[in-house]
């Protein structure tokens, strides 16, 4: 009696081991699957904020193991970026440095790509990133080590070993906005997409990124168009809603610089600050201030203006 039982509890742990290897495993997302998915995102925050893409993606694949992290899979937190202090919004709890830390959770994956992009740009320690090229990955990822987003001694190698294993840096190199509509899968949103020619040839002056203004365009049709907020499109340009756009005008989709890779400007009859500004790509309160002017006055024709150094 005695045997039987044991061969039964025998048997039954086979068929329960058998059981289990037969199971199949969770399936893992692979590094190119991850790019594949998740490109279009970071080439968006690239337009808006100025941070590579090849950064953001590598960024995200390192922080996320390709979007297999828990905190990935059950937050949509791919950049690892804890509660802090300011964060309302729902959190994840789970043990890293220290046992039950707060990370941030997101109804969805791009709301952690744009947080990413806030949390860099609104960090005064991260300030001097955005005043390297916009294709310069390896300063980038040198600066963020420097900067302390990560602790691991090679975090800023690992990175650079992402974008070149996989050419990340291509990402760089865009020239169009990708649609950032969510698309539904069906043939009459995809062609309504493409009649309303959603992608913007983008063009760069000094080392901004910018689009040609078609005639009759404002910076809410720009916007819409672009699919970028009123507000930002308006802040990266010194202007207003109100402000009068003219065919061809470069509309900044970034940023512009504090200063210009030409030295000086001559006016001509006409010419304001405004349109100095956006002729080189200089931020209008920087342009004042080299020149020791006060906001809202204008030059007199024939002023020579300094683009690149403060008037002594």
């Amino acid at each position: 009696m005695k045997n039987c039982k044991y061969l039964f509890h025998l048997a039954l742990s086979i068929v329960f081991a058998c059981s289990a290897i037969a199971q199949p495993s969770e399936y893992k997302m692979k590094p190119g699957e991850y790019v594949a998915k998740y490109k279009d995102d970071a080439i968006k925050e690239m337009f808006q904020f100025g941070i590579p893409a090849s950064i953001t993606l590598a960024q995200g694949m390192l922080e996320s193991d390709n979007g297999n992290s828990p905190l990935a899979v059950y937050a949509n937190n791919h950049f690892g970026i804890k509660c802090h202090a300011e964060w309302t919004g729902p959190a994840f709890i789970q043990d890293d440095d220290t046992k039950n830390e707060c990370f941030r959770k997101y109804e969805k994956a791009l709301d952690s790509y744009t947080d990413h992009s806030n949390f860099l740009k609104t960090r005064s320690r991260y300030n001097f990133l955005f005043s390297l090229k916009s294709n310069d990955y390896k300063g980038w990822a040198k600066g963020l080590k420097q900067a302390g987003y990560a602790t691991h001694p090679k975090y800023a190698q690992m990175l650079i070993d992402l974008i070149e294993r996989n050419k990340l840096y291509e990402y760089d190199q865009v020239t169009t906005i990708p649609s950032l509509t969510p698309s539904n899968k069906n043939n009459h949103s995809e062609k309504k997409l493409q009649s309303n020619n959603n992608e913007q040839t983008v063009l760069s002056n000094n080392n901004v990124k910018c689009v040609l203004a078609k005639n009759g365009d404002t910076y809410e049709s720009l916007a819409k168009r672009l699919d970028l907020p009123v507000r930002m499109l308006c802040r990266f340009n010194d202007a207003s809603h109100e402000t009068v756009i003219v065919a061809k005008q470069c509309i900044y989709i970034q940023p512009k610089k504090n200063r210009a890779q030409q030295r000086f400007h001559t006016v001509i009859q006409g010419e304001t600050m405004y349109a100095v500004s956006q002729q080189y790509g200089v931020k209008l309160k920087k342009l004042y201030r080299k020149n020791n002017m006060s906001e809202g006055t204008e030059p007199k024709v024939g002023q020579k203006l300094s683009l690149r150094k403060r008037v002594r």
